[in-house]
């Protein structure tokens, strides 16, 4: 069974590029500034008010992967080993490739991708009028077409969940956070145009998924 491990990297769009109506809405139940700040900084997480700055894809069995990254210029080059490469275009371009790339796989793998990734790349394409090459949100008790290891690993919300960081100290896996970024530094990364730098930390993120994913696959997923 071919599979795709993939992740996301997400950016709340200017806060005035939304209207008065919408800003209000954000932040109608904060009742200081302070409330109201921390309401916006949320943007990144609704594909309503926030845009997609990267994509990650790596094949778990050949270690050979893409991010689709946002930048000012159009570019392409790969990784030291030649086992990533790195495309950069404008967002429409980002979703339209990864559409076309994921539309060739049987089985998607994400940490937390069931309720953040898939619906947020499924709804921001619709806004920009592009349509999905296929539901990345398939019924949820069976990891066949879709195995989320969020869903895996807590067994479906049986026991308590974890961050990636957490899992990935846990198993003894590199854990992304240790290169010294983390989302919140994607503003000043991106507003700095340092585009390169959040591709190498979205790719970060989707190889520990893929080497956790190792171990879900040979120690975990058991069959009745």
């Amino acid at each position: 069974m071919a599979a795709i491990v993939f992740d996301i990297e997400t950016l709340g769009l200017p806060a005035e590029s939304l209207d008065s109506v919408q800003r209000e809405y954000l932040t109608k139940f904060a009742e200081t500034e302070e409330e109201k700040e921390a309401e916006l900084s949320k943007m990144s997480l609704y594909p309503l008010t926030a845009q997609v700055l990267a994509i990650g894809m790596l094949n778990p069995e050949t270690k050979a992967g893409r991010v689709l990254y946002q930048s000012d210029t159009k570019e392409t080059y790969s990784s030291e080993d030649g086992k990533i490469e790195y495309v950069s275009g404008d967002e429409t371009f980002v979703l339209r490739t990864f559409w076309e790339d994921v539309k060739r796989y049987d089985r998607i793998v994400t940490f937390n991708g069931r309720t953040f990734d898939c619906p947020f790349l499924m709804i921001r394409s619709a806004i920009l009028s592009i349509a999905p090459s296929r539901n990345l949100v398939p019924y949820r008790y069976d990891a066949a077409k879709h195995c989320d290891l969020l869903d895996q690993l807590t067994f479906y919300g049986a026991s308590r969940k974890f961050n990636l960081d957490f899992y990935c100290k846990a198993f003894g896996i590199r854990s992304p956070k240790s290169e010294g970024i983390t989302g919140a530094d994607l503003g000043p990364l991106y507003r700095n145009g340092e585009f390169r730098r959040i591709a190498e930390y979205c790719i970060g993120d989707v190889i520990a998924t893929a080497e956790l994913y190792r171990r879900w696959s040979q120690y975990l997923n058991i069959k009745d």
